[in-house]
């Protein structure tokens, strides 16, 4: 039961931090952001929140935004969400996309090498 409502909260979270991003932020390096997957522990007291970044060249300076811009969003999140506590975010940046262009890559090179 439990873990459902963790699943459920994970895709809420995504979606109102998503929201956020897009609308609220005005911070010109956080806009070109998209949130992967939000995972949030199971006392609620931390959520890991994975990004991708369009630019990879600003990948550093945009963590540090996001990072500055935590306490807005959880503020926001406090507004939005039916929460007690929101938790502590977190935000990494998500290596899963770019390691499946790295799969993809090598399967089409040994495929082209055939």
């Amino acid at each position: 039961m439990k873990n459902n409502k963790i699943n459920r909260l994970n895709h809420t979270m995504m979606r109102e931090i998503s929201y956020i991003l897009e609308t609220e932020i005005k911070d010109k390096h956080i806009k070109f952001v998209t949130i992967t997957e939000v995972k949030i522990t199971n006392d609620l007291s931390y959520a890991k929140v994975y990004v991708t970044i369009l630019n990879d060249e600003y990948r550093d300076i945009t963590l540090a935004s996001l990072s500055k811009a935590k306490g807005f969003i959880r503020k926001q999140l406090a507004d939005r969400m039916e929460l007690r506590h929101i938790p502590e975010l977190e935000f990494i940046y998500d290596e899963s996309i770019e390691y499946g262009k790295k799969i993809e890559e090598d399967l089409k090179r040994i495929h082209e090498e055939k």
